[in-house]
């Protein structure tokens, strides 16, 4: 069974599928379970029995909405009146989201040129938006100063125990609904959602094979998976969900040892991922939202017969931006 503690303030909870089933009791007063899609069209391609976890239906276009607001509920209940996080879009989204439905004010800071409509979007919740630094972690450095000078509650983007408990109903939702899978695809950035399909999946079912997938342009995770030990890389890639220079201590201690595969994409397979998603399912899915159709190509002959879960992770993309990478 797969059980980490980890302090937050002052207390200390675990990661656990326990906590995760807690966690719906929270995140289902504000959203419903999302789609799991089964596509014949990607089946065919595959050669295995391919289906689409659609977290891109979410409030904010992501998954990580799920966590944002399990860790605000509880940090309502410590009286918590401010936070604050760094970004490239989807976490910042999600907190400044869950921000505003349990009346906490949030401040968000993303790098310079970070994409508009993703700022966009974390604006209309009410939130604090600053731009600082030219990547992720510059933004960090940046997160870490405010937080200081202003006594906010500073949320990681991954080394939070609540917002991985709160991403594992995800996986609930999937096992539930498709009790025989056998294999599942995931993106990662700091690894949140990674770690929350270990903790629940491999606890209800060890023999279910997890496989990553991040951009060549940004490999960290995938060279500190290989290592065996956190390493930090360059990190150039335009997919914001993968735009991340390093891995994280929690996440990458709950995932090290426990994926099948981790596949990389070049930035022309993002892209073309992006293309694949629009065409197979008319979904608008971002670079790390639709790389899991492009892993699952390359793992064809791993999948072969299986049932496999491709999981659509954000669609804060456009139509715009994808002209001009093409």
């Amino acid at each position: 069974m797969t059980t980490v503690n980890m302090t937050a303030g002052n207390k200390e909870y675990p990661i656990s599928l326990k906590e995760a089933i807690r966690s719906e009791q929270v995140v289902y007063q504000f959203i419903r379970p999302t789609p799991l899609y089964h596509y014949q069209n990607l089946s065919n391609m595959v050669g295995a029995d391919i289906y689409i976890k659609h977290e891109n239906h979410l409030p904010g276009g992501t998954f990580k909405i799920r966590g944002g607001l399990n860790l605000m509920s509880h940090l309502k209940q410590q009286n918590v009146r401010g936070v604050i996080t760094f970004t490239t879009g989807n976490h910042g989204i999600s907190i400044a989201t869950a921000a505003k439905l349990t009346g906490i004010e949030a401040t968000i800071v993303v790098p310079k040129g970070n994409n508009p409509e993703k700022n966009q979007l974390i604006k209309d919740t009410g939130a604090i938006l600053v731009e600082a630094g030219e990547n992720f972690d510059q933004a960090a450095e940046f997160g870490s100063q405010i937080q200081k000078e202003r006594g906010l509650y500073y949320i990681h983007a991954a080394n939070e125990p609540h917002l991985i408990n709160g991403v594992g109903t995800e996986f609930i939702e999937i096992i539930r609904e498709l009790p025989d899978l056998d294999a599942i695809i995931l993106p990662i950035g700091g690894g949140s959602e990674l770690a929350a399909a270990v903790t629940v999946l491999k606890t209800i079912n060890p023999d279910i094979e997890i496989f990553a997938v991040q951009a060549e342009a940004s490999k960290a995770a995938y060279l500190s998976w290989k290592s065996g030990e956190m390493i930090q890389a360059p990190n150039h890639t335009y997919a914001g969900g993968f735009a991340t220079g390093s891995a994280y201590e929690v996440t990458f201690g709950i995932y090290k040892d426990q994926l099948a595969d981790f596949i990389l994409l070049s930035e022309d397979e993002v892209l073309e991922g992006v293309f694949q998603a629009l065409s197979k399912t008319h979904n608008l899915a971002e670079g790390a939202g639709a790389s899991t159709i492009m892993a699952a190509m390359k793992l064809k002959d791993k999948l072969r017969g299986k049932k496999v879960v491709l999981q659509m992770s954000g669609c804060n993309e456009t139509i715009t931006s994808i002209i001009k990478k093409a």
